[in-house]
């Protein structure tokens, strides 16, 4: 019996080890599985990338060819001259075949090769361009007849790819153009380059894993801003008379704003959306709209105008035929004008609150009523305007990025949206009686729970419209001037000081359109009182690194009008240019 015992206790140690050996085995073999897995997976991410990047090559020589052949065939083309001239001068002298679409469409392609070698700011010239150019014909049907159009990546073109940075969406071409582009070849606008923008779009810096980071045309240091950061830059440099970004958060405008153009946020739905992709297919608490983007306001009502047609409500009948009040837009009736320069509890740069101050001087001379005016529940706007982005606590965000590598301007996002929810929650009410701009960064990313908790946002949305539209009402208020983000930022601090979105968010939640235009560049005063900052909390402090080295810079002003009133928005801005011109020719 003893050695019956000794048997059973000897079988059942040799089986434990072996068990134990089993198990180890097992394991190492699943590691080196899940080992072998993410390299076979990165690499295949790498080739998706370098096939990318050769096709996006392949576009540049294949257009420089092209122009090298219309140049040894046309060595007469006067570029600087039609360089210079502005969409309204240029839409003119096509129609009276002063130039014709050859010219203009090659002095521009040349422009940017140039633009892009330096500033990095395209994603692939549109070889089907020289298909239309060739169609084009003489009959100079369309507003935009024979006008080179830039458009940003995430607009779908027909048999391209839209991958909004994202490696899993490349390699999936559309099998049709967006409305916006169908709309411009109809109105005979020939789209010939896509332009770049930060990984998944919700971000304000410019810089994807597939394409790199796109510079500042006016310092190679900065950033271009985004998410439309490659439009921006390319209009500023000088490589395009016209091109459309989108904005749901400051996409246009912050960009604009960091490169010295104009651009304008539509009210949402004035302009078709159909065929713009997102990350966030689905999300409609926070609503996305295209705008466009140029270097003077005509030029952005020009291609209003050009797209709000009746064509535009065959192709999508979701938008309202409500065309473009030119009459309104001509006006010059005195306006009373709310202004603020600064928000609570935000960081501000000291040159974009001197840009307000400036520009409220100059409307005051020319005859406006200039009233102070506190934005309503602004704070709560732009918490409201996070939390319906990001309903989810980031959590889709998170997973778009999956396959993908992740560009070191969004690193600070991840970092914030991967904290499980409780912990945000906490560290809000922990947060916030020292620092209530930490806590409202935490709380604004937090999520919205399940069903209830959407409804209960979209009924705080409504009532902020309501009391925003009452405050205006009771101050009667045609417009209102205001800041934007800005100057230019260093590389990477983007991400870092999301704080700073109550700028521009709040007026995509309300749906109140809204517009950029440079009014002044940074000073030595102004980078002198980058110091101040000092004394603020550590936002503050971080927008001072951001904005050092900023002297010689654009600044630039927002116009706000309130929803459907895009023409007087569009008027305001127009006043805005036309006085600062002014003021800088006395």
């Amino acid at each position: 019996m003893g050695s019956f015992e000794q048997f059973v206790h000897n079988a059942r140690s040799f089986l434990g080890h072996r068990s134990k050996a089993i198990l180890l085995s097992g394991a190492a073999c699943f590691g080196a599985v899940l080992l072998v897995q993410r390299v076979v997976s990165r690499r295949k991410q790498k080739n998706r990338i370098l096939e990318a990047q050769r096709r996006r090559e392949e576009s540049f020589q294949v257009a420089e060819r092209a122009l090298l052949e219309y140049k040894q065939s046309h060595p007469m083309t006067n570029a600087p001259y039609i360089l210079g001239l502005s969409l309204s001068e240029l839409t003119k002298q096509l129609q009276e075949s002063s130039l014709s679409p050859e010219e203009v469409f090659y002095t521009y392609l040349e422009k940017t090769l140039d633009v892009d070698r330096k500033l990095n700011c395209c994603t692939e010239i549109i070889l089907d361009s020289f298909e239309q150019l060739k169609t084009i014909g003489s009959c100079k049907r369309g507003i935009l007849y024979g006008v080179p159009v830039s458009v940003k990546e995430n607009l779908l073109l027909k048999n391209h790819d839209s991958c909004c940075g994202v490696v899993k969406y490349l390699n999936q071409p559309a099998d049709e153009d967006c409305v916006l582009v169908k709309v411009l070849k109809e109105q005979g606008a020939i789209p010939f380059v896509r332009t770049n923008f930060p990984q998944a779009l919700l971000n304000y810096d410019c810089s994807n894993p597939i394409y790199g980071q796109t510079l500042n045309p006016h310092n190679l240091q900065k950033t271009a801003g985004g998410s439309s950061g490659g439009e921006a830059a390319l209009i500023g440099a000088g490589g395009s008379v016209i091109g459309i970004g989108t904005d749901i958060g400051g996409s246009v405008r912050i960009p604009a704003s960091f490169c010295g153009i104009c651009g304008y946020k539509p009210t949402a739905g004035r302009l078709s959306s159909k065929g713009c992709k997102s990350i966030f297919r689905g999300q409609k608490t926070v609503l996305s709209t295209p705008g466009p983007m140029a270097r003077d306001v005509d030029s952005l009502a020009l291609f209003m105008k050009a797209e709000i047609c009746e064509q535009v409500v065959f192709l999508d009948p979701t938008i309202p035929l409500l065309p473009f009040d030119e009459e309104l837009y001509q006006s010059r009736n005195s306006l009373r004008i709310g202004y603020f320069d600064c928000i609570e509890q935000t960081p501000t740069s000291p040159s974009m609150t001197r840009g307000v101050q400036e520009v409220k001087v100059l409307l005051e001379q020319a005859g406006h009523t200039l009233v102070p005016y506190t934005p309503t529940r602004i704070l709560e706007v732009a918490e409201l305007m996070s939390k319906g982005a990001l309903v989810d606590g980031g959590a889709t965000f998170l997973q778009q990025l999956e396959g993908s590598p992740v560009d070191p301007v969004l690193h600070a996002q991840v970092a914030m949206y991967s904290l499980p929810i409780w912990l945000k929650k906490a560290l809000a009410i922990i947060l916030k009686p020292f620092w209530p701009s930490g806590a409202l960064m935490f709380r604004s990313t937090s999520g919205v729970g399940y069903a209830t908790g959407v409804w209960k946002l979209h009924a705080s949305i409504e009532d902020c419209v309501n009391d925003t539209v009452a405050e205006w009402r009771r101050l009667k208020l045609d417009v209102v001037l205001c800041p934007i983000i800005g100057p230019a930022f260093n590389f990477c601090y983007c991400g870092k000081l999301m704080c700073m979105v109550p700028h521009s968010m709040p007026y995509n939640l309300l749906n109140f359109c809204a517009g950029v235009v440079p009014v002044s560049t940074v000073t030595e005063e102004d980078e002198r009182n980058l110091c101040h900052l000092d004394k603020g909390d550590h936002f503050h402090r971080v927008l001072k690194k951001a904005a050092t080295g900023g002297v010689g810079l654009p600044v630039a002003v927002q116009c706000v009008a309130l929803p459907w009133h895009d023409e007087l928005c569009l008027r305001f801005m127009k006043e805005v240019e036309e006085l600062v011109k002014k003021a800088k020719t006395r």
